[in-house]
C-alpha cells in the first residue's frame, strides 16, 4: 500500500489514537508535526517515531493560525478532542462550551489554517476523527455526540467547496477504543459497568484498538484514497447498524 507522503500535521498526537496515526504516518515517509496541547508530550511521542513536535492549543485561533500557516501540509489530521461525562441536564454552559470548542471549533481553525496552501498546491487530505457517538447519540454525552455531529457535517461541506482543488475531506468515526478517555470511564463511577454497555453495542463484542483506528485514517490520508471523499468511515465493530 503506498501510504501519505509530503507534510502531515496531527492534532492531539501525544498519546491515544492521534500518537498511533503519527507513527503509521512517520513509518510510510511522511514529515509528521506532532501536535497536542501537552508540548511536552508531544515532544516524546515524536521523538519516539522520528517526526517533529509543537504545543498547541487548537482552541486558539491565533495559535493555530501562526503554526499551520508557517508552512504547507499536503494532510491534516484533525485528531484533538474532549468528552465531559454527565446527564445533559447536569452539564453546565461553560462545560459544554469547552466541549464544543474542542472538538468543533479547534477541527474549524485547524482546517482553515491549512486548506489556503492546499488549494494552492492543488492536493490535499483532510481526516478528521469523529465518533459512532456523531452518529447514533449516546447516553451520558450529549454535548460530545452533538460536537460529532458537527464536524460530520462540516467535513462533508468543506469536501464540496473543495473538490475542485483536488483536496478530499473525510471522517473517521471510532466506536468504544481503548484509548485513555475510556481508561478515564474505567475508573469513574460504576465504570466497568459503563464499558460494558459500551462493548455490547458493538457486533463484534469488544473494545477497538488504536491502530485499527490508525489504519483507517492513514488510508483516507493516502494517495489510494483519492476516489473517496465526503465520507464518515465507522471503524466500530458493527456499532453503528445497531440491533
Amino acid at each position: 500500500m503506498t501510504g501519505p507522503t509530503g507534510r502531515a500535521v496531527v492534532t492531539g498526537a501525544a498519546g491515544g489514537i492521534g500518537a498511533a496515526v503519527a507513527a503509521r504516518l512517520a513509518a510510510t515517509g511522511a514529515d509528521v508535526l506532532v501536535t497536542d496541547l501537552d508540548g511536552d508530550r508531544a515532544a516524546a511521542t515524536a521523538a519516539a517515531i522520528g517526526a517533529r513536535s509543537a504545543a498547541l492549543d487548537v482552541t486558539d485561533p491565533d495559535a493555530v493560525d501562526a503554526l499551520l500557516t508557517a508552512e504547507p501540509f499536503d494532510v491534516l489530521v484533525n485528531n484533538a478532542g474532549c468528552d465531559d461525562f454527565g446527564w445533559f441536564t447536569d452539564v453546565t454552559p461553560e462545560r459544554w462550551r469547552r466541549v464544543l470548542a474542542v472538538n468543533v471549533e479547534g477541527v474549524l481553525a485547524c482546517t482553515r489554517a491549512v486548506l489556503p496552501a492546499m488549494q494552492r498546491a492543488r492536493y490535499g487530505r483532510i481526516v478528521t476523527v469523529t465518533s459512532e457517538a456523531g452518529r447514533i447519540g449516546s447516553k451520558g454525552n450529549a454535548v460530545y455526540a452533538a460536537a460529532k455531529a458537527a464536524v460530520i457535517g462540516f467535513g462533508k461541506s468543506i469536501a464540496r467547496e473543495n473538490a475542485r482543488y483536488g483536496i478530499t475531506a473525510n471522517c473517521v468515526a471510532p466506536g468504544p477504543t481503548e484509548t485513555p478517555m475510556v481508561q478515564a470511564i474505567r475508573q469513574g463511577p460504576r465504570g466497568e459497568h459503563v464499558l460494558a454497555a459500551m462493548v455490547a453495542g458493538t457486533q463484534l463484542g469488544r473494545l477497538g484498538t488504536v491502530d485499527e483506528i490508525a489504519a483507517a485514517v492513514c488510508f483516507l490520508a493516502s494517495p489510494e484514497a483519492s476516489y473517496v471523499t465526503a465520507e464518515t468511515l465507522g471503524v466500530s465493530g458493527g456499532m453503528g447498524i445497531g440491533g
